[in-house]
C-alpha cells in the first residue's frame, strides 16, 4: 500500500514557535497558578490579561505561515488570511520577509518566511560564511517551490478567480471576549 502524498507544502518560522511555546507554557503555568489560589476578580482580571497575552503571542508567533496548496497560496498573517489563486500571483521576492505581488490585490507581505538579520549583516559584509541552513537560502528555497507551483498551477486555475481576504475571527473574538472579562473584572474589582 503506498503512504498518502499530501499536496500541501507548508513553511513557517521555526523560531518564532519556539519562542511563542515558551511563553505559552509561562502563560499555562500562570494561569494554572490562578485556578488554585487566586479565587477574586483581582485574579480573574490576572487571568484575563495572561490569557489575553496568549492570544497576541499566538497571532504573533504561531499563526503566521505560507501554505502552498493545488489551489493556490494561502498566506495566513497575524490576523488576516489571504487565498491567492495561482494564475493571480505575478512576481515573488524576499525583502526582509516574503513579498507576493497579484494582479487586483497588490503586494501581500508574508510574516511566516522571514530573513534574520544576523544572515543579512553576514552576506552584505562579507565576514563569516553563511550555514547551509540559514535564513536566506530557506527564503529562497521558498520563493522557488511558490514559483515552481505557480508554473505548475496557473494554467490550470479558474481564469474568474480572485483573491480572497478573510479575518481570524476566532483569534480576534477570543482577544475581544478576554478584553471584556478583563474589562468587567476591574470595574467590579
Amino acid at each position: 500500500m503506498k503512504p498518502k502524498v499530501s499536496e500541501n507544502e507548508q513553511y513557517l518560522s521555526s523560531s518564532n514557535r519556539i519562542t511563542g511555546a515558551v511563553v505559552m507554557v509561562i502563560g499555562l503555568v500562570g494561569l494554572v497558578d490562578i485556578v488554585i489560589e487566586w479565587r477574586t476578580l483581582g485574579g480573574l482580571l490576572v487571568a484575563a490579561l495572561i490569557g489575553v497575552l496568549m492570544v497576541v503571542t499566538y497571532l504573533g508567533l504561531f499563526r503566521p505561515s505560507v501554505t502552498l496548496r493545488p489551489d493556490g497560496l494561502l498566506i495566513r498573517n497575524h490576523v488576516r488570511d489571504h487565498h491567492v489563486p495561482w494564475n493571480r500571483i505575478t512576481d515573488v521576492d524576499v525583502a526582509d520577509i516574503l513579498r507576493v505581488e497579484t494582479e487586483g490585490a497588490g503586494r501581500i507581505r508574508c510574516p511566516g518566511v522571514q530573513l534574520v538579520m544576523r544572515d543579512l549583516r553576514k552576506q552584505r559584509v562579507g565576514g563569516r560564511k553563511l550555514a547551509a541552513e540559514n535564513s536566506i537560502s530557506r527564503a529562497d528555497f521558498v520563493v522557488e517551490r511558490i514559483e515552481s507551483h505557480r508554473e505548475r498551477y496557473a494554467a490550470a486555475a479558474d481564469p474568474d478567480s480572485k483573491v480572497v481576504t478573510t479575518w481570524a475571527l476566532p483569534e480576534l473574538i477570543a482577544l475581544a471576549a478576554l478584553l471584556v472579562i478583563a474589562l468587567v473584572a476591574q470595574l467590579l474589582r
